[in-house]
């Protein structure tokens, strides 16, 4: 189900519904463009209209975060669950090996990006991947790496950058990918590959996988997710102050309206 959660709208589906969804986009061949919304990229998105362009234009923006997840919900919005971009495309790749698809890998350093496909090679004997590309000297040339991942037939594309960069390549290329499926996972390469380790289960029940990263890398991390969480914290503040406002107005006029009769 779409909604909207802070003027940016949301897909409030079940992990099981998403991973249903793009496997019926790769068996009729019908273009969806997934994209996964985390509290990072919907701070962001208010200061770069291109972001926001992408984010609004894909076909299902799914709910990655936590912070997304309780946001909605203080605010009325029915959420079932997160669904973590790197946990659908590891149900993908699944499913992949399962019924015969062909997924395309593009993003993360070349030897990252080698060990991410022996690593996937190893898990599920069964797949066969249509290709794959890192996401540096590969992505300078983005004509050249379009016509690869074209001319591969691939059923699927996974693409590892940073927001807002892939965001930005499959909102302008998706036409002609000639892919049906195609959705960004960050850094989701990195975790096939064993680079980056996902915060244990408990953690991420809790939402506090964004600290555990921190902890990862904290040079790097600590800034980011201190200013967009501080940024998000305000923007949901005054979206629950303009509720509780609105429902005030409303009791008002109503008891306003009672005393009349």
């Amino acid at each position: 189900m779409r909604t909207e959660l802070l003027g940016v709208p949301i897909d409030a589906m079940t992990f099981d519904e998403t991973v249903a969804r793009a496997v019926d986009a790769m068996r009729s061949g019908r273009l969806t463009q997934h994209v996964a919304l985390n509290v990072a990229k919907l701070v962001k998105l208010q200061h770069d209209p291109d972001l926001r362009r992408d984010v609004i234009e894909s076909h299902i923006v799914g709910i990655d975060g936590m912070g997304i997840v309780w946001g909605a919900r203080a605010l009325g919005i029915s959420v079932p669950e997160r669904v973590a971009g790197v946990d659908l495309m590891q149900a993908l790749l699944a499913a992949c090996a399962r019924e015969g698809f062909r997924p395309y890998l593009f993003g993360a350093r070349q030897d990252v990006l080698e060990t991410a496909v022996a690593r996937v090679m190893q898990r599920w004997p069964r797949l066969r991947l249509a290709g794959y590309r890192d996401g540096y000297g590969g992505a300078r040339d983005e004509a050249a790496a379009v016509a690869a991942i074209r001319e591969s037939a691939a059923d699927c594309l996974f693409i590892g950058m940073p927001t807002p960069h892939k965001e930005r390549f499959l909102h302008a290329h998706r036409f002609r990918l000639g892919v049906p499926f195609i959705m960004g996972v960050g850094g989701g390469i990195d975790v096939l590959a064993g680079h980056v380790a996902r915060a244990p289960a408990p953690i991420q029940r809790i939402g506090l996988e964004w600290l555990y990263r921190i902890y990862q890398e904290p040079r790097r991390m600590w800034w980011r997710y201190l200013s967009t969480n501080v940024a998000f914290a305000g923007m949901l503040g005054k979206a629950l102050v303009d509720r509780a406002l609105r429902r005030g107005a409303l009791q008002h006029r109503i008891g306003k309206t009672g005393r009349g009769w």
